[in-house]
């Protein structure tokens, strides 16, 4: 059996592949069709313009939804590995309820373009990274809190590490775009997909745009840590049948003759 083929380990591995797979296709389909510039773009400009941007926003609605599962299944495990600690509960379901946040700022950002309705491009960033950031201050927290029973310590400073790359390029993309849009280099470059070397703010709108491509795979670097995790777990859907017909549920009906219909492994 190979490594990706144990427990669910498939799921992170998807999520990192096929996430990263639509930033690099966009990029390639933009940068060959010439509509923003081949060095360091915004990842969000190789996704503005038709047909990239139809590839980079079903792409990204697929990583919505891998993200979710990926999340969820990470709750389960946390959950089953510590029933009767309630403080890591509350965080773990804390953590859950970021995580979706984060996956719908994700669905935002895929179907709403910056060059097209830039707030609420910029809300799906916020919700994407910085609410996925908390979410990631979550889990690096619980994987402190389960160790040394449950995890390892390497993998708590694994976390660490990569949670201290989230925010450091949040930091760097945050104060050179409140720079780079203040007005100080004109006006109008939400809409600007080609920059010369020799323009004003060219040097800032770079430090930007490498901050950002340095927050996606550091947000993305941190699912990598599941892999092993994951290979420990599997789920089973049940259903339970509950009625002899698919309508009203006759009265004789016992519910002691109430029995499992399905259960198998996802």
């Amino acid at each position: 059996m190979w490594w990706f083929q144990q427990g669910l380990s498939f799921l992170p591995v998807a999520l990192v592949v096929w996430s990263a797979a639509s930033f690099v296709f966009s990029y390639i389909t933009a940068i060959v069709l010439h509509h923003v510039d081949p060095l360091v773009p915004y990842i969000s400009d190789t996704g503005t313009i038709p047909p990239e941007r139809c590839l980079f926003g079903i792409m990204l609605n697929i990583s919505a939804f891998l993200g979710m599962a990926t999340m969820y299944v990470r709750y389960k495990q946390v959950s089953a590995l510590n029933p009767d600690k309630a403080r890591i509960i509350r965080l773990n379901k804390v953590g859950l309820t970021l995580g979706w946040m984060s996956c719908f700022g994700l669905c935002i950002i895929a179907n709403f373009q910056k060059c097209i309705l830039y707030y609420i491009h910029v809300l799906g960033a916020c919700l994407t990274f910085g609410v996925g950031a908390i979410y990631m201050l979550v889990q690096t927290i619980l994987s402190y809190l389960m160790q040394p029973e449950v995890h390892s310590k390497d993998i708590f400073w694994i976390r660490l590490t990569a949670l201290l790359w989230c925010c450091s390029s949040i930091v760097s993309m945050f104060v050179s775009s409140v720079v780079l849009y203040s007005g100080l280099y004109g006006t109008n470059l939400v809409q600007k997909l080609h920059w010369d070397p020799q323009e004003k703010g060219y040097t800032t709108h770079i430090i930007s745009t490498v901050s950002e491509w340095s927050l996606a795979f550091s947000f993305l670097s941190f699912f990598l840590t599941y892999i092993r995790d994951f290979q420990k777990i599997s789920l089973r859907a049940v259903a339970s049948l509950q009625g002899q017909t698919l309508y009203s549920t006759p009265q004789s009906f016992r519910s002691d003759e109430q029995g499992l219909l399905v259960a198998g492994s996802i």
